[in-house]
């Protein structure tokens, strides 16, 4: 018995290694990605504009040949699209596994710095009191007294709820004619 309760110990010593995050502005607020799903930054640059796409799909990119939709956050969270400024950039995150895997592009103000935070010092996400969905947050990190709205990027970039609201906006914008 006393042989478990030591492998058990022992795993939750192992479970609270720090988790590198992507952190980045936006409104205002500082929010962070999981590096593991971070492809890489590019810099704010053309966007093809795809006609009756919800307000939060900006259009797409070409990146070395491969066609990848551009998704602005502050939009998608509820707000106003996101100026462009000369820290705008976009982080091209990869969704998915094996070989069922979507890169997508989001439109951030700016990136700040790659953190490790540990588990232990990551707290359940809020019922209440943010400006976006509960279920778009995967924790709150706590570094260096403040917090950091740790995002689950599978529900915020999910690309099935992405299809269902463009598939509405597009039996929308047929009404008009």
């Amino acid at each position: 018995m006393s042989q478990l309760v030591a492998q058990t110990t022992h795993k939750a010593v192992v479970d609270d290694s720090p988790r590198q995050y992507l952190t980045f502005s936006l409104g205002g607020e500082v929010f962070a990605l999981g590096i593991l799903n971070v492809k890489e930054i590019i810099e704010f640059g053309n966007i093809t504009e795809i006609p009756m796409m919800p307000a939060f799909i900006r259009g797409v990119i070409n990146l070395r040949g491969a066609v990848v939709p551009v998704i602005d956050l502050s939009a998608r969270f509820g707000g106003a699209t996101s100026a462009v400024s000369r820290r705008t950039c976009i982080v091209i995150v990869e969704l998915g596994s094996g070989e069922d895997t979507q890169d997508l592009g989001v439109i951030v103000d700016a990136v700040n710095e790659v953190l490790e935070i540990p588990r232990s010092d990551i707290e359940p996400p809020p019922s209440f009191g943010t400006r976006i969905r509960a279920d778009f947050i995967q924790g709150m990190g706590k570094v260096d007294g403040d917090f950091v709205i740790i995002l689950n990027v599978e529900r915020v970039l999910s690309t099935e709820e992405m299809t269902m609201l463009a598939g509405m906006g597009n039996e929308t914008g047929n009404d008009d004619q």
